[in-house]
């Protein structure tokens, strides 16, 4: 993913690894991609080494060179093949660990497993704000021309995070009367 993602920075335009660094910061892309901004240095050695991407020019300032990348040709057809691949993986993550837990809430207290189901849908309900925010800044930074996938993807994850919310009331209404 961190491949695909600094080919489509430079199939903007010509940036640096700092440039393309912050893109995705400010796109969140941890947090919709799993994409660590810490690896992008190393993705772009891998993209360079392997022909995707070329070094464009170097930039002075002061006492410290920055590299300007910019994708080839073929880096252009290697980003069309990542984009391919995601578009045809199908990935669910199940959250595995609160299913877990729920199978086995039985063997504590109930006030103990409500409790920390609270505070598992507390940290939920935080994440969906996050969400909410990050698509309000990107609304913002597009003057309010957000892109109908890009909504398609906010919708999504407002579903998923509202979905696991709804999952967690569910089982504590289950426990308060079952248990």
């Amino acid at each position: 993913m961190t491949k695909l993602l600094v080919l489509a920075m430079l199939g903007l335009q010509p940036m640096s690894g700092y440039e393309i660094k912050a893109m995705l910061e400010m796109n969140d892309a941890q947090r919709w991609a799993g994409v660590l901004t810490g690896s992008i240095y190393n993705a772009l050695k891998k993209l360079e080494k392997d022909g995707y991407l070329k070094i464009a020019s170097i930039e002075s300032n002061g006492h410290r060179q920055k590299a300007i990348y910019e994708i080839t040709a073929e880096g252009e057809q290697y980003q069309k093949q990542l984009i391919i691949e995601c578009l045809g993986s199908s990935n669910i993550n199940y959250p595995t660990d609160l299913f877990s837990g729920i199978s086995l809430a039985y063997q504590l207290p109930k006030e103990e497993a409500i409790e920390q189901l609270n505070k598992n849908k507390e940290q939920l309900l935080n994440e969906l704000l996050v969400v909410k925010s990050g698509m309000n800044i990107k609304e913002k930074v597009l003057q309010g021309e957000i892109p109908r996938l890009t909504q398609l993807i906010f919708e999504h994850m407002f579903e998923i995070i509202n979905s696991q919310i709804r999952f967690i009331d569910d089982a504590i209404a289950i426990l308060k009367h079952e248990m």
